[in-house]
């Protein structure tokens, strides 16, 4: 009797185990675990995962409020990517933002 070659993955696709160096167990990762990796992605897969992850929010259970900002950020980050603004370093941004204060 042959012994099968497909298993069933938890999404409930089937997986080939002929090459037995195939198979890796996935263990669930944390939020934190996941943000740490996606913390060492490049500059642009990083955004593009902040954007999915922002456009993938259910709008129905976003508050009024919630939609303002997320209207604002997504201005703002269309802004910077056409280069209508240049953006500040934070120190500089913070620093600003202090002596403003001390008027």
């Amino acid at each position: 009797m042959q012994a099968s070659n497909t298993m069933t993955a938890s999404n409930g696709h089937p997986l080939d185990t002929s090459d037995r160096r195939a198979i890796v167990p996935v263990m669930p990762l944390t939020p934190e675990q996941l943000a740490e990796q996606a913390l060492d992605l490049p500059t642009e897969s990083r955004a593009r995962l902040a954007d999915l992850l922002v456009e993938s929010l259910d709008a129905a259970e976003l508050g009024p409020i919630d939609h303002a900002w997320t209207a604002v950020a997504r201005r703002r980050r269309d802004e910077v990517r056409s280069g209508s603004v240049e953006p500040l370093p934070a120190e500089h941004a913070f620093k600003k933002a202090r002596d403003s204060l001390k008027r």
